[in-house]
Formats: C-alpha cells, sequence, structure tokens
C-alpha cells in the first residue's frame, strides 16, 4: 500500500543529487560556523585604552622646587591634564590605562597622576606622584537636591497658563512686556 519507509531512505540515498546536496549543506554549516566563532571570539577581545600623556621620568627630574616658575614647567612638560579647581597653584598631569572584555565594565589596569604645586609667586614648591594604589573609592550619594518653589501638577501647570496670554498682540497697554512680566 505504499512504499516502506527504508526503501524511501535508500533511494535518497542512492541519488546523485542527494549527495551533492549533503555536501553543500555541510559546507555552509561549516564556513557559517567559522565565521560566527570568529565573530564571537572578536567580540570577546579586550579593549585597551590610553588616555592621558604621561610626562617622562627625565623631563620629570628637570622640574626643581623653589626654582622653576610656571612658564618653564609649560616648557618643560606642556600643559597640564587639569588645573586645581579653587586656585590655579596645584597642575595634575594624568595617564590612565583602561580595558574592558565584551560588555563587562571597565578595569584600570595603570593610573599615574604627577601633582606640580605652585607657591603665590608661581614657582613651583613641590613635584608629587600618586599612583593607583594611592586613589580612593567613594560612593556617591543618591539624594536630590531641592529646587525652591512649589512643586505644580500637570493641572495646575495647564489651568496656570490660561490667562498668562495678551489677547491682542497690538495693544499697547504698557503693563507687560513680551516675556508676559512687567517690564524692569
Amino acid at each position: 500500500m505504499g512504499v516502506p519507509r527504508f526503501a524511501l531512505t535508500e533511494r535518497w540515498l542512492r541519488d546523485p543529487m542527494f549527495d551533492r546536496r549533503a555536501a553543500f549543506v555541510g559546507y555552509l554549516a561549516s564556513v557559517s560556523g567559522a565565521i560566527l566563532a570568529t565573530a564571537l571570539a572578536a567580540g570577546c577581545a579586550r579593549n585597551v585604552e590610553q588616555r592621558g600623556n604621561l610626562p617622562e621620568q627625565d623631563k620629570i627630574a628637570e622640574i626643581h622646587p623653589g626654582s622653576t616658575t610656571k612658564d618653564e614647567v609649560i616648557k618643560i612638560l606642556g600643559s597640564p591634564s587639569s588645573v586645581s579647581i579653587f586656585n590655579e597653584k596645584s597642575w595634575y598631569y594624568i595617564s590612565r590605562r583602561t580595558g574592558q572584555l565584551a560588555f563587562f565594565d571597565p578595569n584600570v589596569f595603570d593610573q599615574q597622576v604627577y601633582i606640580v604645586s605652585f607657591d603665590d609667586q608661581g614657582v613651583v614648591k613641590a613635584v608629587d606622584h600618586r599612583g593607583l594604589e594611592d586613589g580612593k573609592e567613594i560612593t556617591p550619594v543618591a539624594r536630590a537636591t531641592p529646587a525652591p518653589g512649589r512643586e505644580l501638577s500637570f493641572l495646575e501647570q495647564l489651568v496656570g497658563n490660561l490667562g498668562k496670554f495678551n489677547k491682542s498682540a497690538g495693544s499697547s497697554t504698557g503693563s507687560t512686556g513680551p516675556t508676559g512680566r512687567p517690564p524692569s
């Protein structure tokens, strides 16, 4: 009544086109597998980044506390990576090397900071060096700074704007300026 199952399989195995198709499918599978493996390996490669330009040791040795001025420091080391926020008496030369593997958080491999401090006359007071081991981990506080004023709901904001627009743009009442506020 029907062809037995094993006879159908034997017929496919004896078909020369079946052999070519099977070989082609196997070839496509191996090529696509190789491409996928290469893409996965490339995605997991470590990405290393160097930021900042650290002065060389012989250049740092040319800076002498008590005699080198700010202008000389710029000529020897170049402009600093950062300057102190509250006064310009400390210059920072910063270099940092980080690496990231795939989608993980980046790791800091090396960090070097040279701090050049100046006195009131602009002469070098001290040259200090800090490394990665001198850094401290800080955790930001997750609070919000309150803003002055009153919190308005969406409906209060919508209704509050209804009376603030002039009905006639050409009226010369002189009571409000272009922003809707009285002129100052």
